[in-house]
Order: C-alpha cells, then structure tokens, then sequence
C-alpha cells in the first residue's frame, strides 16, 4: 500500500471533503423539475438498507421534497453492543464547515468590513506577511485559488511514513489555529495566487476563520454560532469545545485503507485540528435546514450568493465560495458540501431553489483497498451510496436505471481526506 504515493496525489487537495460529480444514466430522460415526483419512502428505505448491507456499519440519511420529509437509518451505531444508528444522531460533518465558515465571512462583506478582492495581508499582516499577503486575496481563500498547500501532513506527520500512527497520538492534541497556517505556508505552494484549476486546503478556511475574528472582534465559534447556526434556526448544530460529542451520536471508525484492523474509533476526538475548515457537529436534518436557509437568502443577501455561487474549477469540482455545484444529468445542478473526518462522513446537496435535498452520514471511513499505484479501488458501498443520492434527488433516473459503475467512480468517500 503505497500511502506516501496517495498523499502525494491528494494530501494536498483534500483534507475533509470528497470529490463528488453525480452523473445520472444518459436515457434519464429530459430534465425534471427537482420537486416534481413525490419521494418514494420504500425506495429510500431499500437504497439506505443497500448501504448498509454493503458493508456500511451505520448510515442516516434525512431528503426533502418540498413540504415532504423523510429520514432513515440502517445499521449500528456501534460495532461492540449493536446498538442501532437512529436519523437523529450527531455527526462531524467535515468541511461542510466551510460552507457556515464563508457565510461568516460573507456577511462581514456585506457590512463593509471585508472587501472580496483585497489582499489577505490588509488584514492579517503578522500572519500571512509578504508577497503571500499582496498577492492572496480573500476571494482566493474562499475559492481555493490561493495557492497555499494544506497543513495536513505537518498535524499528522506519521501519514508521509505510510502509517495511520499520528491518528492516534494527536487525539487529544489541542491546535492553535495560526499553528495550523503556519503549516499551510510552509507546505510546498500549489500554484500562483488565483490560477485556475485551484487546488483544495484547508488552509485557506483556517486563515477564513482568523480573518472572520480580526474583524469582528470575536471567536470564530461564537461568531459563527450567534450569525450563522442560530439564525439559521439550527437546533443541533454547534463548533465543539471538547473532544466529546454531546447528544446521541454514534461511534465513527476509520480504518485507513485496511492499515487499522479493527477500524478503530475516533468519536472521541480533539477537534481543533480542523478548526473552521472541519470542526462542526450537525445533523442531516440541520444540515438540509442550512441550506435551505442559504440558498433562501436568509443569511446572506442575493448579491452576497451570487458571488458564493460563481465558480472555478477546484480539484475536479465547481467550487464557488464555500459552496460547489454538481449536475446531475437530467435533474439539473444541486448545491452544498460534503465533508469526511476521522471515522464519519457526510453530503448535503441541494437543489437551486431548496426544495430538493439530501443529506447523509456514515460511520465508517477509508474501508477501500488500494490499488498498487495507491489509489482507493471501487467498494459496493460507494455504489450503494451513489443509488440513494441519486434516488433522493433524481427519482425519475433512478426508475431508468442508474449507471452503476459510472456513479461508483464518481461519488465516493474514497480520497485521503484526513
């Protein structure tokens, strides 16, 4: 397993998040309305199961068809007692932070306190000094275009020793975040400040977060929480203080591509790690409440999405600020994040309009092996992940069959994301 060579093709580009394109089957047929076939219970309730008995150890999945809503489960919540996964349950959602992290700074761009264009260095001159600092624009945070690589490998050294040993000894590491940055800066660059294709760190979200308290003169977290998840309307949605998880949540194992055997459980971790690239805790049924309530306008103004929703082509996604677009033939583009941590993983996407949305988590992370040039090979449960995602959004391809082995390459949670 050549996990150095992954890190090398990767590391760099995705830390928290997988890359998604959804591609619906050809004969799908012409395109739908996302809200205009009712949602079909059994067939969410069959793909979710589907899931699970591909080797999935719990998932949760919450859609929304309009005013219609259903949420699902299948599986356990913990490998030891079979206790049983409930749609409920907690989860770190991963770098669909960033999407709460952009708005926080979006709303600061709306109050005048922060220009899109101007140079990070305006702002936080001691922390990105330099030409980085003219050069590197708050836009270019947001989009990925920044050039900065990812502090990954400085927080977790053993990875670039092809082993997982790091996951463990940082558990309870507590990380300042312009620690964080001072990895990113010295990681080698990934490119010039604003060329396209951008290239993903979670970096650049870190910096977001310092930049969102220079300028309102409070924690990033309190912040985000007051102005982002309260007005939001979320109820159990909040930036941990402690390693624990509070509320029903269940035990999230990563196995690292088979190097840990038993996957080992990380629900019990020191999150600070990922600060405001990362480190939110949600549900599936707040995290469908959250993009409705972005893509609404409820929390940013129409010319603030706008600018969110211009996008660039980041490590094989259109990435805008905070947020990507994916199409699905013959159901049109949806909108959100996803977004993978030690042990858990989660997507939320949603339709233009909010009114089409899915939602799901999952309790077991890097369960692919590799292939001998180190990349993760097909598993059943990212086919199986890929039919209730397209089921949820774009009933009427799932009844004209789904290209299985084109989705599988597509929507996997596959790619080092730690």
């Amino acid at each position: 397993m050549r996990i150095a060579r992954l890190l090398g093709t990767v590391l760099g580009t995705t830390l928290l998040t997988t890359t998604v394109v959804l591609t619906a089957p050809a004969q799908a047929g012409p395109a739908a309305s996302p809200d205009a076939v009712s949602l079909d219970r059994p067939a969410l309730r069959d793909s979710l199961d589907a899931v699970h008995e591909a080797g999935m150890y719990g998932v949760f999945s919450s859609v929304r068809d309009g005013g219609e809503r259903w949420t699902g489960a299948s599986g356990v919540a913990d490998v030891a007692t079979g206790r049983p996964v409930t749609p409920g349950m907690r989860q770190r959602v991963g770098s669909i932070s960033k999407t709460f992290t952009a708005v926080g700074v979006m709303q600061q761009v709306e109050r005048g306190r922060i220009r899109l264009d101007a140079p990070v260095g305006d702002y936080l001159p001691e922390l990105i000094p330099g030409e980085r600092g003219r050069e590197i624009t708050v836009r270019m945070l947001l989009n990925h275009t920044s050039g900065i690589g990812d502090f990954v490998a400085g927080a977790f050294p053993s990875l670039t020793r092809n082993s997982p040993a790091s996951l463990e000894e940082e558990r309870f590491r507590s990380i300042r975040p312009a620690e964080l940055v001072r990895m990113g800066l010295a990681a080698p660059a990934t490119g010039r400040p604003g060329a396209v294709p951008g290239s993903y760190s979670n970096t650049n979200y870190v910096i977001a977060g310092l930049l969102l308290e220079k300028v309102t003169g409070q924690k990033a977290g309190a912040y985000l929480t007051r102005h982002v998840i309260d007005r939001a309307g979320l109820r159990h949605t909040y930036l941990p203080r402690t390693p624990y998880i509070k509320g029903p949540h269940p035990r999230m194992y990563e196995s690292w591509f088979g190097l840990l055997d038993p996957p080992r459980d990380f629900s019990v971790y020191d999150m600070s790690w990922a600060s405001t690239a990362g480190s939110v805790v949600s549900t599936t049924d707040d995290l469908n409440r959250f993009y409705r309530a972005l893509l609404g306008g409820k929390l940013v103004g129409k010319a603030s999405l706008d600018q969110m929703t211009r996008t660039v082509p980041v490590s094989g996604v259109d990435y805008g600020l905070g947020i990507y677009a994916l199409e699905l033939r013959g159901c049109g583009r949806f909108w959100g994040h996803d977004g993978a941590v030690f042990g858990a993983g989660t997507i939320a996407l949603s339709s233009r309009d909010g009114k089409r949305q899915v939602a799901l988590a999952q309790n077991l992370m890097k369960y692919q092996e590799l292939d001998e040039n180190g990349r993760p090979k097909p598993h059943p449960i990212d086919d199986a992940i890929a039919v209730h995602v397209v089921r949820a959004l774009c009933p009427e391809a799932s009844a004209s069959g789904i290209n299985h082995s084109r989705l599988t390459e597509s929507l996997r949670f596959d790619q080092l994301s730690h």
